[in-house]
């Protein structure tokens, strides 16, 4: 099983979908290619797992040969991400790819047409952007993507007026 990493104090929430291979060996979410991807991402922002964010994943169990978990597993592991929230009370909630999407902000909601907004639901500030993994198999999602983690990290600073001015 694999539950969350980074600072349960943190104002940002990243949310995936399930654990991969790596992450299930390592115990540890998103430290495979993806996981490297979007941490190199990440500290090119400035934003440290260990200080400003936390990261999991809906499914806390690797589905079998790395498909897309079924809507009941989801549901099995909704209490527990409930649990996680509840635990960090982040500001900032970022929906990594379709699957945690769906699962957080509706079935409605579609990755390609919505991500990169924002809405403001239940106390926190949710959004949502490719899933590193799509951005590795396709360079094309690259460029949203950076623009979503530069959001997300400009949101951060717009609650907590703690931005760095650059002299």
């Amino acid at each position: 099983m694999v539950f969350g990493d980074g600072n349960p104090k943190a104002h940002i929430m990243f949310i995936g979908e399930a654990p991969g291979a790596d992450e299930d060996r390592t115990g540890i979410p998103f430290v495979g290619r993806a996981g490297q991807l979007l941490t190199k991402a990440l500290l090119a922002l400035d934003l440290h797992r260990e200080r400003d964010y936390y990261i999991c994943n809906i499914c806390k169990c690797r589905p079998k040969n790395n498909r897309t978990p079924y809507e009941e597993e989801e549901k099995a592991c909704i209490p527990y991400l409930r649990n996680q929230v509840a635990l960090v009370r982040p500001k900032i909630i970022v929906c990594l790819g379709a699957t945690a999407m769906g699962c957080i902000l509706g079935k409605e909601w579609r990755i390609t047409r919505d991500r990169g907004k924002w809405i403001e639901r239940k106390g926190f500030y949710m959004t949502a952007t490719f899933h590193p993994s799509a951005v590795l198999r396709d360079a094309n999602k690259k460029a949203a993507f950076w623009e979503d983690l530069k959001s997300i990290k400009e949101k951060n600073e717009e609650i907590f007026q703690t931005k760095n001015v650059d002299t």
